[in-house]
């Protein structure tokens, strides 16, 4: 048991280093998605053979998870451009507003009542997105796309809430990958003739991205997915949902190590992430307390 909590921590590690490899790469964040759901669909039906799972659904069903699969690309594409845009750890800090988020979509989603003590910590978080962002007035762009980036991926995690009860998590990924990368290739026409300043598409790799995007497709995704389905089989939904919380701790902290006073904020920053992360790290324990029903964690889509 103490060896499944240690690999779940360094998994949800693995997640909290995806925003200094999207920082380190010099794919566009378009084209840098489009390589990463590339590899990571094409792992995923690897295992998905080597297991000799059944991968075949209704169309009716697969164009479901395919479209899913478009958020996903929407949302790693928001996350990307917010690390360029401002610094790893401001891109963070407005991740950790996927608690916020998923309060705020659930009710209206699945149909269940507001919880109080959600709409209290949303309050919370609402007061450190404020000290960040006075914190780091010269970020404010990155730190807004960072958000939207959360909203989507919340909307995301609700829709697989309701997918997972009919789908396995392996399968389930694999359909998600591919439809992000279909929908990324069919934007790609408006994209390189709109959006790239005349540039064109940018698929080609450069010094070190073959290693980045192997990092980030191979071991941050495939790996690091199929391991914590593996491990949700024997931990509790409790200690899962407790622990991915931290990755914007994770994520800031190898931040910091990895890029220096490039990474260094004023106090407000810090305490306004302290914040948001308290409020999200709180949420699992006050639920708890009042007895509140805690769901299985669907198979989190890594950042």
């Amino acid at each position: 048991m103490f060896r499944d909590y240690l690999k779940l921590h360094f998994i949800v590690l693995l997640w909290g280093f995806t925003a200094i490899l999207g920082k380190l790469l010099t794919v566009p964040p378009v084209e840098l998605v489009f390589w990463r759901t590339v590899l990571a669909a094409t792992g995923l039906a690897v295992l998905l053979v080597a297991r000799g799972a059944v991968w075949r659904i209704p169309a009716g069903q697969a164009v479901r998870l395919l479209a899913v699969g478009a958020l996903v690309a929407a949302h790693w594409i928001t996350f990307f451009l917010a690390a360029r845009l401002s610094s790893v750890s401001v891109c963070l800090a407005g991740l950790a507003t996927l608690a916020l988020w998923t309060s705020l979509l659930e009710p209206l989603l699945l149909w269940r009542r507001v919880r109080g003590y959600e709409v209290g910590l949303g309050l919370i978080t609402m007061i450190g997105l404020y000290l960040v962002s006075q914190a780091e007035l010269d970020q404010l762009l990155g730190l807004g796309v960072a958000i939207v980036s959360a909203g989507l991926s919340a909307l995301f995690s609700v829709l697989n809430a309701k997918l997972i009860k009919t789908h396995p998590p392996l399968r389930l990924t694999f359909y998600e990958m591919l439809g992000a990368c279909l929908s990324i290739g069919l934007f790609f026409p408006i994209y390189s003739r709109y959006f790239t300043q005349g540039q064109g598409l940018q698929l080609s790799w450069h010094g070190y991205d073959w290693l980045w995007l192997g990092l980030l497709a191979g071991v941050c995704t495939v790996y690091a997915f199929s391991t914590s389905v593996e491990l949700m089989k024997r931990l509790s939904p409790f200690a899962v949902n407790l622990t991915i919380n931290l990755e914007p701790v994770y994520g800031i902290v190898l931040a910091v190590l990895v890029f220096g006073s490039k990474e260094r904020m004023a106090a407000g920053f810090y305490w306004g992430t302290l914040l948001i992360v308290f409020s999200v790290l709180i949420h699992p324990l006050v639920a708890r307390l009042i007895k509140d029903k805690n769901p299985e964690p669907t198979p989190p889509i890594p950042v």
